[in-house]
C-alpha cells in the first residue's frame, strides 16, 4: 500500500466518522422529539436504528485495525488512528443515549401527561451542536476549538441540575407520579452524559495534535497540560 493510498484511507476514515456523528445526532434529536410528543412508534424505530449505529462502529473499527495490521504508521499516524478508534467508540455510546431516551418514551407510554421540562430540548440542541463542532475540530485539527468546547459542558450541567430540581419538586407535589418523573430524570442524565462524551472527544483531539494527554475539567480553564 503506497503512502498516497494510506493518506486517502486516513481521510476516508475521518470523513466516515463525520457521517457517523451526523447519524448519532439525528438519532438523539429524534429521540427527544419522540419523548416530547409521546411518540412510542417513533421511539421504537430509533431503538431499531441503533443496530445501524453499532454496525457503523464495528465497520470503522475493522478498517482502523486493517490499516494498523498492513502498514507501519508513524507516531502521528498512530495517534490519528487511535483517535478515530476512540471517537468511534464514543459516538456509538452516544447513540446508546438516544436509544435509552427512546426506551424511556416507551416506558412512559402515549398516555403520559407529564410536562417535559423545556431544558430537555435545550440540552439536546446544545449537545448536538457541541458534537458537530467537535467533529469539525477533529477533521480540521483545530486545537483552539477542542480546548474551548469542554467549557460549554457547564451549560449542560446547569440545565441538568434545573431538571433535577423540577423532578424533585414534582415528586414531592405528586408522589403517585414518582416513577414517571424518575424516567424524565434518566432522560436528562443521558443528555448530560452526551456532553461528557463530547469532552472526551476533545481530549482525544488535543492528544492527536500535541501528543499530550489532557483531562478537561469544565469548572477550570481549559488546556491544563499533561496528567
Amino acid at each position: 500500500m503506497t503512502r498516497s493510498y494510506f493518506d486517502q484511507e486516513l481521510q476516508s476514515l475521518q470523513d466516515d466518522l463525520v457521517i457517523f456523528s451526523s447519524m448519532v445526532s439525528e438519532a438523539l434529536v429524534n429521540s427527544v422529539k419522540a419523548l416530547r410528543e409521546r411518540d412510542v412508534q417513533k421511539a421504537g424505530m430509533i431503538i431499531e436504528y441503533d443496530r445501524k449505529l453499532n454496525d457503523r462502529r464495528f465497520s470503522l473499527e475493522d478498517r482502523c485495525l486493517t490499516l494498523l495490521a498492513t502498514q507501519q504508521p508513524t507516531a502521528r499516524d498512530l495517534r490519528l488512528i487511535a483517535a478515530v478508534l476512540e471517537v468511534n467508540m464514543e459516538l456509538e455510546r452516544m447513540g446508546d443515549y438516544a436509544k435509552g431516551i427512546s426506551r424511556i418514551t416507551c416506558m412512559l407510554g402515549p398516555e403520559c401527561t407529564l410536562r417535559i421540562p423545556p431544558e430537555i430540548q435545550k440540552m439536546a440542541d446544545l449537545g448536538v451542536d457541541m458534537l458537530g463542532r467537535a467533529l469539525d475540530a477533529f477533521v480540521n485539527k483545530d486545537l483552539d476549538v477542542a480546548r474551548a468546547l469542554p467549557l460549554e459542558d457547564d451549560h449542560l450541567d446547569a440545565m441538568y441540575n434545573q431538571v433535577s430540581r423540577e423532578v424533585i419538586s414534582s415528586i414531592m407535589a405528586h408522589p403517585s407520579q414518582s416513577d414517571q418523573w424518575n424516567y424524565v430524570s434518566w432522560a436528562a442524565h443521558n443528555l448530560e452524559r452526551f456532553g461528557d462524551r463530547v469532552t472526551n472527544i476533545c481530549e482525544r483531539i488535543v492528544y492527536t495534535i500535541t501528543g499530550e494527554f489532557t483531562e478537561f475539567d469544565a469548572r477550570e480553564p481549559a488546556a491544563s497540560g499533561v496528567n
